[in-house]
C-alpha cells in the first residue's frame, strides 16, 4: 500500500502548478493533504477512482485537510477531543480494516511563540487521542507535523533554536510521541541521511539552496515498523513550499 502526504499550501494554486499529473503519476493508494485553504464545494477537478473527504476551517481560506482515497474506508471522522481542537480543519481519521490513518496539520506555534502554550495542548490531546485509536488496531499518523525533531532534519539548528517549529517544547512533545510506542518512518529506515528536508522557505534562496526542514511525516505504531517496505521525501515535486512524502507498507 502506498500513501502520500503533502501540505498544498492552497490545493486552488497547486491545482496550477501540476497536481493532478503528480497524483496521475504517482500510483498511490492514499493521498492526505494539509492546509487545503478551500472547502469542497469549491473542489471543481476530476481525480477518478478516489473517494474524497474534506474537513475545511471554520475561517475561509485557513487551514483544512484532504484525504483521497481509493479504497472506501470503514468509517471516517474530523477532528478530535475538546471543543478547542475542533474548529480549523487539522484532522481527518479514516479507517481501514487493517489500520487507522489520521491525517494531520498541526498548529503553529506562530511568530513570538505565541501559540506555544496551545500547541502543548494540542500535543498532549493528540498523543492521548492516537492511544486511544492504537489500543483498537495499528495507526498511521502523518503530515505537517509542524516540528523539526532533531537536529539532523534541519539546516541550520543552532539559528533556529528558539523558532517555531524548533523550540525544545516542541521537539519534546515529538520524543514523548515516539517513546509512547510509534515510529518515525523515515528515520527507522535512513537514521543518519542528511539533507532530508520537506519544507523551504520562499525566501533567500532557501530551497535551491536546500536550506530546509524535515516537518513532515508518517508515523506509525510500533507494532507496523516491520511493514515498512519504504518511506520517502519527493524533494523534486514542486507546487507548494513543501514536498511530498511517501510509505510504502507491506500487506
Amino acid at each position: 500500500m502506498k500513501l502520500v502526504s503533502w501540505n498544498v499550501n492552497g490545493l486552488r494554486a497547486c491545482l496550477g502548478k501540476g497536481f493532478l499529473d503528480f497524483c496521475a503519476a504517482s500510483g498511490a493508494d492514499v493521498i492526505c493533504l494539509q492546509e487545503t485553504k478551500m472547502r469542497p464545494e469549491q473542489a471543481d477537478f476530476d481525480l477518478p477512482g478516489y473517494h474524497r473527504y474534506w474537513n475545511s476551517a471554520d475561517k475561509a481560506g485557513y487551514s483544512g485537510t484532504a484525504v483521497f482515497t481509493k479504497a472506501e474506508p470503514l468509517s471516517v471522522t474530523y477532528d478530535f477531543g475538546a471543543d478547542v481542537h475542533r474548529h480549523e480543519g487539522r484532522i481527518i481519521t479514516v479507517e481501514y480494516p487493517e489500520f487507522y490513518l489520521v491525517c494531520c496539520y498541526t498548529p503553529n506555534s506562530q511568530d513570538q511563540l505565541k501559540r506555544l502554550d496551545y500547541r502543548m495542548q494540542w500535543e498532549d490531546d493528540l498523543r492521548a487521542y492516537l492511544l486511544e485509536l492504537d489500543e483498537k488496531k495499528p495507526v498511521v499518523y502523518c503530515g505537517d507535523l509542524n516540528v523539526a525533531h532533531e537536529e539532523i532534519d534541519i539546516k541550520n539548528p543552532k539559528t533556529n533554536r528558539r523558532n517555531a517549529g524548533f523550540t525544545d517544547e516542541e521537539r519534546g512533545k515529538m520524543t514523548e510521541l515516539l517513546a509512547a510506542g510509534f515510529v518515525d518512518t523515515f528515520r527507522a529506515l535512513y537514521p543518519d541521511r542528511t539533507g532530508a528536508y520537506s519544507w523551504w522557505s520562499y525566501r533567500f534562496n532557501a530551497r535551491k539552496n536546500n536550506a530546509g526542514w524535515r516537518i513532515d511525516y508518517f508515523i506509525v505504531s510500533e507494532r507496523l515498523r516491520d511493514k515498512i517496505r519504504d518511506a520517502d521525501i519527493l524533494s523534486d515535486v514542486t507546487g507548494s513550499d513543501h514536498c511530498p512524502v511517501v510509505l510504502e507498507l507491506n500487506d
